[in-house]
């Protein structure tokens, strides 16, 4: 066999990967095409809905729920910007189908099942962090951001000792921004939701631990402070509920790491690859007859 052939050979099974991946993306393209073209469709009751938690701070404060358009084509983008996003959400459990069926093939069956969970989490978390940020988040942080407004002599209430009583200074939005804001936010804290599934896979393939996970927990804080202050809005409420729900899950992904430890753990022992030796020359402190060792020298 000449070494042609045996090139042509080693490449095959390369080409028939890259055929797959393409038809896979090809089907994911077009189920996310059909879920923006659906979105497109309904884009002003969802539009609608997502400006709930604006007109709930303006009710309570006696406005209008209003929104205005400050360009001709400001409308058209909008509506796009929620085909897009809503487009992505609908196509995300088939676009997940796709990815699981393209690399199923070249995993092992414990691996089939260690990684199945995660990709069926993972939708999960974001959709429980979307949820988070809309319903508890964005309202606070829009009572936060309309508490500026200033009413005048014929208004409900004056910010502050010094406004001018004929002054007011009210708001008067655009769609387009209220929905980038808004968007913001429920992606930010969908993908905050989604720490305690890479922590965990990244535990099951071994790149972290919890030991690990736990002596960097002081750097894990700040980190989390940075991300509640860029985020949120300038709200100490609202910063105060993101970095206790983030270092919460940070938390629990310590707990799910140790849990991945412990059933791995358990499984090498079952196989009789576990040493226990190997264990106590990393830990010596735990070996009970160092202990015992350690008492009698104490003694003398």
């Amino acid at each position: 066999m000449s070494n042609t052939d045996e090139i042509d050979d080693s490449t095959a099974p390369l080409i028939e990967h890259l055929a797959e991946l393409r038809s896979r993306l090809i089907h994911s393209v077009a189920a996310f095409l059909v879920g923006m073209i659906i979105c497109f469709t309904v884009a002003t009751p969802i539009f609608n809905f997502l400006t709930a938690p604006l007109c709930q701070v303006l009710a309570e404060g006696g406005q209008d729920c209003a929104l205005i358009f400050i360009s001709p084509q400001e409308g058209f983008f909008v509506a796009i910007k929620i085909s897009f996003l809503g487009g992505f959400i609908l196509a995300f459990p088939y676009i997940g189908f796709q990815m699981w069926r393209f690399v199923a093939p070249g995993l092992y069956k414990n691996e089939k099942g260690a990684f199945l969970p995660f990709l069926i989490a993972s939708p999960f978390m974001f959709l429980l962090g979307a949820s988070f940020a809309f319903y508890v988040v964005t309202p606070l942080a829009y009572d936060f951001f309309l508490g500026f407004q200033q009413f005048g002599a014929s208004g409900e209430a004056v910010v502050g000792e010094q406004v001018n009583q004929g002054l007011s200074v009210v708001f008067q939005g655009s769609a387009q921004e209220y929905l980038n804001l808004t968007i913001k936010f429920i992606v930010a804290f969908g993908l905050c939701f989604q720490l305690p599934v890479l922590l965990t896979l990244m535990g099951q393939a071994g790149l972290v631990s919890s030991e690990g996970l736990g002596s960097v927990r002081k750097y894990a804080v700040v980190a989390i402070l940075v991300l509640a202050a860029l985020v949120t809005p300038p709200d100490v409420i609202t910063q105060i509920i993101l970095f206790v729900v983030v270092y919460g899950l940070y938390e629990l992904s310590i707990l799910l790491v140790r849990r991945v430890e412990t059933k791995r753990e358990a499984k090498l022992r079952a196989e009789g690859y576990y040493d226990d030796e190997d264990e106590m020359e990393a830990h010596p402190e735990d070996d009970p007859l160092m202990a015992e060792f350690d008492e009698d020298a104490d003694k003398k």
